[in-house]
């Protein structure tokens, strides 16, 4: 009798070990198959399902790190940086050990526009894993966005040293060298980002900048060419290309640049704009009243549309007051100065046309305007003096 009850017993146990066991692999099998289907759901970036299916597995198995780190990131994706949080946070702390979840973490307070938090979690990271090139560089990029610029340089350089065509951590050291400054290790970043990366335009807008300012007229304008091949659809990349000519003195290249715009891009406002202010150029430089008539008619038909910006008012007021129409000038500059964003030169040029209009007071308020706008190093002397001058005769 005791030997019939100890084999039934037994076999209750195993009947009991085997059901058990059973339900174990199928809650295994199914727990993976949710993972591999939030998984595929991520990879369409079909982030909703993608939750749906980690929030399954997470049913079987709460205290999954993996399942946490999973539904956080697809929160991340969504936008959802709350939700986010809350379950990098679980991941992080089922595994102290695992450094994804402080990356994604870092990600998320990136994201939330809390840079200094988001550069402490990245370094947290890095004392897990110090040759991850992609976090050196998020650690840069934090610390640059909160204002660091010079604690950003180290890490960039490491990231460089790990993947040296690690592109876009060339351009951010470029970057931040610049404002070190270190025009000279600038330089050589952005070159070597465009040698990587031929079509990397934010690269090339910086390297044309920096020719720019060192003086060097070539090379700038060859950056800004290449920008130009690069966008042939932004009428935008010709604009600079000829306003560039025309910063360097070479008027007559600068129109025939701006005038293939014109022809590419025929009701594009900047276009023609830019077109008139080389003319305009032209005319001052040369007291070319054949210039000043086609600044005159690349500016007038853009000038009188309804909504016409206080660029292109200040510029045709100017045209209109050197071709000797002083009063209608003065009504155009009135109308440009009273728009923003507007050039502080657009109250000088209504200065002039008020006082050749007669209307001193105008005259001196605008220059009184003009001289709040820049700076004190800035001003001209005789700007003073004339309203000194205009005060004595009002």
């Amino acid at each position: 009798m005791k030997r019939l009850l100890v084999v039934s017993v037994g076999l209750i146990a195993l009947t009991v070990g085997i059901v058990i066991a059973w339900y174990s692999a199928r809650q295994d099998g199914e727990f993976q198959r949710l993972i591999a289907a939030g998984d595929a759901a991520l990879a369409q970036d079909e982030t909703y399902g993608a939750i749906e299916a980690f929030s399954g597995a997470l049913a079987l198995r709460n205290d999954s790190m993996l399942a946490y780190l999973k539904r956080g990131d697809a929160y991340r994706r969504r936008g959802e940086l709350t939700a986010a949080l809350r379950d990098l946070r679980e991941a992080a702390a089922l595994d102290p050990a695992a450094p994804r979840p402080v990356e994604l973490l870092g990600d998320v307070s990136a994201a939330m526009g809390r840079h200094d938090h988001a550069a402490e979690l990245y370094r947290g990271f890095i004392q897990l894993d110090d040759r991850s090139p992609r976090v050196l560089y998020k650690l840069a990029l934090a610390y640059y966005r909160n204002g660091q610029s010079g604690e950003a340089i180290t890490p960039l350089e490491s990231a460089v040293a790990l993947d040296p065509r690690f592109v876009e951590a060339h351009y951010l050291l470029a970057m931040c060298l610049r404002e070190r400054p270190d025009d000279e290790g600038a330089y050589r970043s952005l070159a070597r980002a465009v040698e990587l990366d031929a079509a990397f335009v934010p690269a090339r807008e910086e390297l044309a900048a920096l020719h720019a300012h060192a003086g060097r007229q070539r090379e700038a304008i060859e950056q800004l060419e290449a920008l130009a091949a690069l966008e042939p659809t932004r009428p935008e990349r010709l604009i600079a290309v000829g306003l560039e000519y025309a910063r360097w003195g070479r008027i007559d290249t600068a129109i025939l640049t701006l005038g293939r715009a014109a022809e590419r891009f025929s009701d594009n406002v900047a276009v023609y704009t830019a077109l008139g202010r080389v003319w305009l150029t032209a005319a001052e430089q040369r007291n070319d009243r054949v210039a000043l008539g086609k600044a005159l008619e690349a500016l007038q038909p853009r000038a009188i549309a309804q909504g016409a910006s206080s660029e292109t008012l200040t510029l045709y007021g100017r045209a209109m007051f050197l071709s000797g129409d002083a009063a209608a000038a003065e009504r155009v500059l009135a109308d440009a100065t009273a728009q923003t964003p507007v050039d502080p030169m657009a109250f000088r040029y209504l200065a002039d046309a008020a006082e050749r209009a007669g209307h001193a007071g105008a005259a001196r308020d605008a220059l009184l305007r003009y001289a709040a706008l820049v700076r004190s190093e800035d001003l001209d002397p005789a700007v003073t003096e004339r309203i000194e001058r205009l005060q004595r005769r009002l």
